[in-house]
């Protein structure tokens, strides 16, 4: 209700619950002071036997109506249900659930505590600790990443041993803590016969067909149009601007001519968000060694 800009909705909101209770509440009052005569039909018959009597409702049903009106007032007294109104607990969801929080971690501290205390390597080699960062990693990552970690178009494998900023401890809790920005910037200004050039270069620098007249020229246009200054003069990339290796068989969106083309052409932005701040450290821990140990054999 703290959405709404003005008073009417928490009029409006009272009045329908307390209306609908109260329409409920009526018809109960009113059926109890109904006649009735019990045998006789009101003259209604559906599917030639089926016929409608003047019966009372039954007493057990008309009590159960009876105390889900009461439960009703007395749930919005002590709840909230009534626009702005708190209720007499004060309760809230995100109170309840920061409670639920707070004595979760409580409880899961001291084991948190533990592997936190250890090195990254050991705790990627102990069973346990894998099995809570695989379920942290299939609660958070495998949205993009997939449950076995093997990625997506656009969305790095984390089971081999290719990485674009490192797969070392401290560089995979770096990108885990703060997150990444991977830049592609796009080169459609070199013309469409030079990114044909470089694409096929490209795609001769992992052994890919290519043509080989069109590969001498892209070679030539790779250091001139400044390619080298991020995949480094021989296309093997570069972690700290996270510049894939372009002479592996390892490729984020594909390794068709068509697809590198648009790749220069277009350029690439990917983003990989900070888990710092929703996480924190005992769970990145944790999910660093996961990660680590896919790439590893240890898991």
């Amino acid at each position: 209700m703290s959405d709404f800009v003005s008073d009417f909705w928490n009029l409006y909101v009272i009045v329908i619950v307390t209306g609908s209770i109260l329409a409920c509440a009526v018809l109960l009052i009113v059926q109890g002071k109904a006649t009735f005569t019990p045998g006789k039909t009101m003259g209604h018959v559906w599917d030639e036997t089926l016929e409608e009597y003047n019966n009372p409702m039954p007493k057990w049903w008309s009590w159960l109506f009876t105390i889900t009106v009461i439960f009703a007032f007395v749930y919005l007294a002590l709840y909230p249900g009534l626009g702005n109104f708190k209720g007499m607990l004060g309760w809230t969801s995100v109170g309840q659930h920061t409670t639920e929080v707070a004595k979760m971690d409580a409880t899961v501290k001291p084991l948190f505590d533990k592997y936190l205390a250890m090195d990254v390597k050991a705790v990627a080699g102990d069973k346990q600790a894998n099995e809570m960062g695989k379920r942290l990693f299939l609660t958070y990552c495998m949205q993009c990443h997939g449950a076995d970690a093997r990625g997506a178009k656009g969305f790095p494998n984390l089971s081999d041993n290719d990485w674009l900023y490192g797969g070392e401890p401290e560089q995979i809790k770096e990108t885990l803590n703060n997150g990444r920005m991977g830049v592609m910037p796009p080169h459609a200004q070199l013309g469409a016969d030079t990114v044909k050039d470089l694409a096929n270069f490209v795609r001769s620098l992992s052994g890919l067909p290519n043509d080989s007249v069109r590969a001498a020229k892209g070679k030539e246009a790779f250091s001139s149009a400044g390619c080298i200054g991020c995949h480094g003069p021989e296309g093997t990339g570069m972690h700290a601007v996270g510049a894939p290796n372009l002479t592996d068989k390892v490729w984020l969106y594909g390794s068709s001519e068509a697809t590198i083309t648009e790749t220069i052409n277009n350029g690439r932005q990917n983003k990989m968000p900070s888990w710092k701040e929703f996480l924190g450290e005992a769970k990145i821990h944790l999910l660093t060694a996961y990660v680590y140990s896919l790439s590893q054999g240890t898991k």
